[in-house]
């Protein structure tokens, strides 16, 4: 796992120092997949963005901030993939979840990654995208989680 950690990190580093340009600046919608949910990002630079995550899943919730590069995706205009890095904090009732053998209630604080690829549809202010996003909880019931992903689709202010 440090080794996973370390190589995320790295590309992070690597990859941050190229720009291409974002069609948007802000954009705000909704998220499905294993967990479900609100998502909203916002560009900091051309290729450098901030993504918030409010999400469902087993009945609890999760809270994920993401540092996110954006680099175009086979010379295609509007068409961007994506990876980062960032964290989450999540609560959740053991009764109502799977993994747990007892009827405890969780609150968990972990990191996560992100890999994905997006389009931003030019005739209407629409973004689409489609992530991988696995995570580690640290503190609280500890675990690899690499079963997140979704499809987001937002509004593009």
């Amino acid at each position: 796992m440090k080794k996973f950690v370390l190589l995320l990190f790295s590309v992070i580093l690597i990859g941050g120092f190229s720009a291409n340009a974002q069609d948007y600046k802000t954009a705000i919608g909704v998220r499905g997949g294993m967990a479900n949910g609100l998502t909203a990002k916002q560009f900091v630079s051309k290729n450098i963005a901030y993504e918030g995550i409010l999400s469902t899943r087993w009945q609890g919730f999760n809270i994920t901030a993401l540092y996110e590069i954006h680099k175009q995706a086979f010379k295609t205009p509007r068409l961007n993939w994506y990876y980062g890095a960032g964290a989450h904090i999540g609560f959740w009732d053991g009764s109502n979840v799977n993994w747990a053998s007892d009827n405890e209630s969780y609150t968990v604080i972990g990191v996560d990654g992100v890999l994905g690829i997006e389009y931003n549809i030019k005739e209407i202010p629409i973004n689409i995208s489609l992530d991988w996003k696995p995570a580690l909880n640290i503190v609280g019931y500890s675990g690899f989680w690499g079963n997140v992903g979704a499809v987001s689709v937002r509004y593009i202010f």
